[in-house]
């Protein structure tokens, strides 16, 4: 007998008491622990299911009562068809748990009470699902006990079982045939020769028929070779080996059917894999994969016949022999795939390239076979889509290659580079491609796309941090890149390898100039690499987190820098594409000899100058290969400064503070370096901006107050964007133009890479068009016509006789074919100059915008320069000249274009703004001279604070306010304060704490508090306002000494207040401030006291001032005043305080009848916490159960009533009394009841419109039934209302 289900497993009893169960020995009443345990199993979580598995298995261990343990037993088989589908695993996995623990419970047993308890032929219809997951779920409990192998008699029975349940494949699906292939794969040999073998005849002979007859059989062969011998397999198939070619056209139709049953699951049917190994033990896989994949299911255009034969291509690699490998990864399916890559591209389309690249990942991890994993390599980087392969250059299976096959993958990308072989590529074209090609040289196009993929992979292999390498193959793919950037071989040389490997096809300006922009990239990455090697030597660097330096310490960039030396030496072997001038040349010799110089100091003695300037030496010596004028000039400038910090060093002159010499005629070094930082930024370079960044850090000690306004003015808003920019490049406008141009053209050329790389060339296309086709809409939509131009062809015309006069009367006839023909060619020459004219003033435009996005690019990488400066030199006075700039670059963009480069900025320079400066941990502790400027600036801030239209500009102004208090208050003054004095007599017994809180240091207290005390009148007076009560809160919390003098106007406030909102802020003010212990120090007990006699009385008299608390700032006020209410009551009454809280007590009254009151829990809660501190306690109210529980008392009735019935109703209407009472009600308490009477006006005006609309109709069904409801809803109503008071 099934147990009954408890209430609280999602069935419909309500009532707790479980129903009792019948068990005619009595036994079960012993414990009714034992009975909680089916109830857990049966609950849909899966955790408290296993618990109680784990329990129950532990319980019955302990018992040793046999009734107990028969009991379970028929208790789970009766749990197997459970309604609920989440309860038959939980009994089926507690059966297996029994069965699997105490084997004295036979299988056979189980086996038959499973079976006469879901009988399939016994049971209702309705309840055939159930059952037949019963049976399932049975055996599966069987198979999984673990002893199902020692029975053959039960093998065999469960075997017929699951058979006899395939024909109830839309309830089981597969099921039972996956199960009985795991039983397979755990009976022994003899058990399934002699016992199974006869069972499954049927399904073995049949096993052509459907996928999982098939799978049946192929984990048959795998699992009983010695059984199902070729002889056997003759009797069964009628041939002796499962893949024949007479079997191929039922092996693909199997398969079909095979790869859309796991359609939704995208994953290989166990099938596919099966026949796969039994091809390749059968010693038939080229037959199986050439007869049945590629020219069965991969000629299937359908979706999941593809994905199939993807998974069989990655699942089949570790199975293949290095022959079969190469075979397969060079086939039509790769071919296909490749196809299927580039179309999956597209936005909502399916891709299968992760999954590929997971089944490439798993090979390559698991397998040690080195030529296997470089044929894996070699396969997939040679399918290529005209020349440029499908996978992507950063593809993160490399990091699985053994370090000898990475040196050889390397060396492989390396010869393709020099010695391209297109033919071993397997390459195809998109239908698209095909239909665009043209006669134009296809191989020199393929060979610039193969090449524009082999550089980036080499610079991924570097990048990739996961992947083991050695610091002999980085420099061996840096100059490697580099060479081919920049050099060619005239002869080759064994000083130089880059030489040996001549090139078959030259290289082309368009490669080149990708060589280059990866160079830079690599070199930008090679700054930030850490120390490779596990060499006992390298630890200490890494424990350093020195970056950017090789095993023994030199710079990435130097040997880089020493071998482009060596190559300009050797101009015998090698050829400069572009070579240097003499002025060049020279400026590199003289630059290489410095840096040695300072390598060798270095040596001797680390200094932060030498390596600062060191880094940027070769960082403009390296950039000659790319912008040879304009480094020419920095490597000077950086010579001098070098110079002049030398001079500086070795003289150590000591001058006067008041003498300053030179310095204002002369700017001195870390000037000029600053200035020569910021024309490095002006460049499109990440590695610039990362070298930049780090020599900026080494020099921020030495940066002065001239330096930081280079910085500052670029980023001022006040000035044009013009002359910011002039600022940056000195009077260098050709060549910030050209860097500008080159910048573009880099984006360009980055375009045109994506857009090859993905070819979708198409989309971008019509993007372009689009805007193309907006702007040509937005210049047909210019009102204003050129006058010139229509004046042009008035003349035109007018000259050839072709426009009518008033006194003209002759037809267009009159004009011969001559004429005609001239007009025709002065009119399209008109129209040209025109059409020209229009496009000269398009690409002004568009140069206008280019030039402006790199002027915001460049500010952006300059605001890199401010945040060094903030983190590193925190505590400088400099930091106090950046507040206001900063302030400036937000009230200006906050106003400005919103694009999202323009966001970018905003979004940085407030981030900047907000961590680096008003949140910082560190500031400023020596300010003695500039209290007198920095109290101006306070004023200054608050100021513009109160003047700015946003109220978010408004909040970093007082940001920054506050943090100037916090710098003047931190600071310690050398005169002591009298008045910090007299508080600090005043204080209490534990004064030390407050003593640090209250004291002024540099503050101007006097100045400071009233500064913010008119600050808070203007909040509080007018009614727009950019502050908030947000930002006196922060003020009040953070400086109590501020809080104390601005106390008494808060208070004041409370009733003064332009508005409920300005009222409620003042009295979060006063309960902020007097729950400040600093605050309550600074008093004596008669001022304590005095204070809450004050606030007392403003509550109250803002108490009575209510008249109601509808709106939603008079309850935030009410809300307010009842949290201040409350901290002085519990005050007064805790330290006995003479302060009379009888008139808070009467105000207090009215505030429960008042209407609105009960909208927001959180007002009543707060107003009888403050009614029970003065003794009155919330009454309990008995009416509102009632009134809510007697609505669902009567039965409420569906469907339609007949006639004879809705008559009686309508006799039944309730008299005039009933219904008058209500609205009698409802007309006193309207104001209570809110929107109750616009509801009822609404519901009239309704049932009006029915009456119109029903009024022909006379004594019908509607008219007899509205008395009723109306009279109803009204009872009802009255009920609420009745409950309610």
């Amino acid at each position: 007998m099934a147990a009954p289900v408890h209430a609280s497993m999602g069935e419909t009893e309500t009532e707790p008491i479980r129903p009792k169960v019948t068990d005619a020995k009595g036994i079960l009443q012993q414990n009714r622990e034992f009975l909680d345990f089916f109830w857990d199993i049966a609950k849909p979580d899966q955790e408290t299911r296993l618990k109680a598995i784990e329990n129950l298995i532990q319980y019955l261990k302990n018992s040793e009562k046999p009734d107990e343990l028969k009991y379970t037993l028929k208790r789970l088989v009766d749990g197997l068809s459970h309604t609920r589908e989440a309860a038959r695993p939980g009994f089926s996995l507690a059966l297996a748990q029994v069965l699997q623990v105490f084997e004295e419970l036979p299988l056979q047993t189980a086996l038959e009470h499973i079976k006469e308890k879901h009988d399939l032929q016994r049971v209702k219809k309705k309840l055939i699902r159930n059952a037949a997951f019963g049976n399932f779920f049975g055996v599966l409990s069987l198979s999984q006990s673990g002893r199902l192998s020692k029975e053959p008699k039960v093998v065999l029975e469960c075997v017929q079982l699951l058979q006899s349940l395939a024909q109830y494949r839309e309830h089981l699906k597969d099921l039972p045939r996956k199960t009985m292939v795991d039983i397979l794969s755990e009976t022994p040999e003899e058990v399934f020769e002699d016992v199974l073998l006869g069972a499954l005849q049927s399904d073995l002979s049949s096993a052509f028929s459907t996928p999982e007859q098939l799978h049946l059989l192929l984990v048959a062969i795998q699992k009983f070779p010695g059984v199902l011998k070729p002889k056997k397999l003759k009797k069964l198939l009628g041939t002796t080996t499962v893949v024949t070619t007479d079997n191929i056209p039922k092996l693909i139709e199997v398969l079909k059917m095979a790869a859309k049953s796991v359609k939704k699951d995208q994953s290989l049917p166990s099938v596919g894999l099966d026949l796969l190994q039994v091809a390749l033990r059968e010693d038939n896989f080229d037959l199986f994969w050439r007869e049945a994949v590629v020219k069965g299911l991969l000629l299937d255009q359908s979706g999941p016949c593809s994905y199939m034969c993807y998974r069989l291509l990655g699942s089949a690699l570790p199975l293949l022999s290095l022959q079969q490998i190469r075979y397969v990864l060079s086939g039509e399916v790769m071919r296909h795939y490749g196809e299927h890559v580039l179309t999956a591209q597209l936005p909502d389309r399916f891709k299968f390239a992760p999954e590929m690249q997971n089944y490439v990942g798993a090979f390559l991890q698991a397998c040690s076979d080195p030529d296997k994993q470089m044929a894996v390599m070699v396969g997939f980087s040679t399918l290529t889509n005209q020349g440029y392969p499908v996978v992507p250059s950063f593809w993160k299976v490399v990091e699985h290659l053994t370090v000898p096959v990475l040196h050889s993958y390397v060396e492989w990308l390396k010869a393709m580079f020099t010695h391209p072989q297109l033919d071993s590529c397997l390459d195809f074209s998109t239908k698209r491609q095909q239909q665009n090609q043209e006669t134009e040289d296809t191989t020199q196009h393929r060979l610039f796309r193969l090449r524009k993929w082999i550089v980036p992979r080499l610079c991924s292999i570097v990048e990739n941090v996961s992947v083991k390498k050695e610091e002999d193959l980085v420099m061996d793919i840096a100059r490697f890149i580099f060479f081919h950037a920049f050099f060619d071989a005239k002869k080759s040389t064994p000083d130089i390898p880059e030489t040996e490997s001549a090139l078959t096809l030259s290289i082309d300006d368009q490669t080149r100039n990708v060589l280059s922009n990866a160079f830079f990239g690599l070199l930008q990455h090679l700054t930030r690499l850490p120390v490779l090697g596990d060499a006992p030597d390298t630890s200490a660097q890494k424990q350093r987190h020195v970056l950017g330096v090789t095993a023994d310490g030199t710079l990435w960039i130097f040997c880089l820098v020493q071998y482009a030396d060596v190559l300009l030496s050797q101009t015998k072997y090698v050829r400069h594409v572009a070579p240097f001038t003499a002025e060049q040349r020279a400026a590199w010799d003289r630059m290489l000899a410095t840096v040695e110089k300072m390598t060798r100091k270095a040596k001797k003695t680390e200094s932060t100058d030498t390596f600062v300037f060191q880094q940027l030496f070769l960082l403009v010596g390296i950039q000659l290969f790319k912008a040879p004028e304009e480094s020419v000039e920095l490597i000077q400038d950086l010579h001098n400064c070098l110079e002049k910090a030398q001079e500086k060093t070795t003289t150590k002159k000591k001058k006067p503070a008041g003498v300053k010499g030179d310095e204002d005629e002369e700017p001195q070094w870390v000037e000029v370096v600053v200035d020569i930082l910021l024309s490095l930024l002006s460049q499109p370079s990440r590695l610039i901006r990362q070298v930049c960044r780090t020599v900026f850090t080494g020099i921020c000690p030495q940066v002065n107050q001239r330096a930081l306004k280079a910085i500052l003015d670029v980023l001022d808003p006040e000035k044009d964007e013009e002359e910011s920019a002039v600022v940056v490049t000195d009077d260098k406008d050709s060549a910030k133009k050209s860097r500008k141009d080159r910048k573009t053209g880099e984006e360009d050329d980055d375009e045109e890479d994506e857009e090859e790389e993905e070819s979708d060339s198409s989309e971008d296309d019509s993007v372009e068009e689009g805007e193309d086709e907006e702007e040509e809409e937005e210049e047909e939509e210019e009102p204003n016509v050129d006058e010139n131009f229509r004046m042009e062809l008035m003349k035109v015309l007018q000259g050839q006789n072709a426009l009518a006069t008033e006194g003209d009367e002759s037809e267009d006839d009159d004009v011969d074919d001559e004429t005609m023909m001239k007009l025709d060619d002065s009119i399209s020459a008109l129209f040209s100059e025109q059409k020209k004219r229009i496009q000269a003033k398009k690409d002004e435009k568009e140069k206008l915008r280019k030039e402006k996005a790199l002027v915001r690019d460049f500010k952006i990488k300059v605001l890199d320069l401010v945040e060094v400066f903030l983190n590193k030199q925190p505590d400088s006075p400099l930091v106090f000249g950046i507040v206001e700039p900063l302030l400036g670059i937000i009230e200006g963009r906050m106003s400005s274009e919103a694009n999202q480069q323009e966001q970018d900025f905003l979004r940085k320079t407030a981030d900047i703004f907000r961590n680096q400066l008003c949140k910082a941990k560190r500031y400023c502790k020596s300010v003695e001279g500039m209290q007198a400027e920095l109290h101006d600036m306070l004023e200054r801030l608050l100021t513009r604070a109160q003047r700015q239209p946003d109220s978010s500009v408004s909040l970093y102004y007082f940001s920054a306010a506050l943090y100037l208090v916090r710098v003047l208050k931190g600071n310690l003054s050398s005169s002591p304060d009298p008045a910090a004095g007299k508080s600090k007599a005043a204080a209490k017994p534990d004064a030390p704490a407050a003593e640090q809180a209250l004291a002024p240091g540099l503050l101007d207290v006097e100045r400071v508090a009233a500064l913010f005390q008119a600050a808070l009148a203007a909040f509080m007076t007018k009614r727009k306002s950019s502050l908030s009560g947000a930002l006196f809160l922060d003020l009040f919390s953070r400086f109590p000494i501020l809080s104390v003098r601005l106390l008494d106007g808060a208070v004041k406030h409370m009733m003064d207040g332009v508005r409920s909102h300005q009222q409620g802020q003042a009295c979060a003010l006063v309960l902020r401030a007097m729950q400040t212990r600093e605050v309550r120090q600074s008093m004596t007990d008669s001022e304590w006291a005095e204070l809450l006699g004050r606030v007392v009385h403003q509550v109250t008299e803002s108490l009575k001032a209510m008249t109601g608390i509808k709106v939603k700032v008079d309850q935030e006020k009410v809300v307010k005043s009842l949290e201040l209410g409350q901290f002085l009551v519990r005050t007064v009454q805790k330290q006995k305080l003479p302060v009379s809280l009888a008139q808070l007590q009467l105000a207090l009254h009215p505030l429960s009848q008042m209407a609105g009151f009960r909208k927001t829990g959180h007002l009543e809660d707060t107003y009888w916490s403050v009614m029970k501190l003065l003794g009155v306690t919330k009454p309990k109210v008995e009416k509102v159960r009632k009134a809510e529980a007697e609505p669902a008392t009567p039965k409420k009735k569906k469907g339609f009533l007949p006639e004879t019935k809705k008559r009686k109703n309508r006799k039944k209407a309730p008299v005039p009394e009933v219904k008058g009472e209500p609205l009698k009600e409802s007309g006193e308490n309207g104001e209570k009841e809110g929107g109750q009477g616009k509801k009822k006006r609404n519901k009239n005006k309704n049932k009006n419109k029915r009456k119109q609309g029903f009024g022909e109709a006379g004594p019908g069904q509607a008219p007899a039934k509205k008395p009723k409801l109306q009279a109803v809803g009204k009872q009802k109503k009255t009920k609420r209302k009745l409950g309610g008071e």
